[in-house]
């Protein structure tokens, strides 16, 4: 029997929430999670926009690539 593993190699997230505190949680989550399957944080791009009523929605994108 043979196994074969494949790794991760580049891996890219995409975040969404109503504040910069919830957004910045959901991503330090996340960059735990890929540390543990040997991913580290190549970048990080984010977005603001507000609404016509004047809410905030923040966005953003992660890339994770092997260590």
């Amino acid at each position: 029997m043979n196994f074969q593993f494949d790794l991760i190699e580049d891996k890219v997230e995409f975040f969404e929430a109503n504040n910069l505190k919830t957004l910045q949680k959901k991503i330090e989550a996340q960059i735990d999670e890929n540390r543990a399957i040997l991913l580290g944080v190549h970048s990080v791009s984010h977005q603001m926009h507000v609404n016509e009523n004047g809410q905030t929605y923040f966005t953003a994108v992660v890339h994770f690539k092997k260590k």
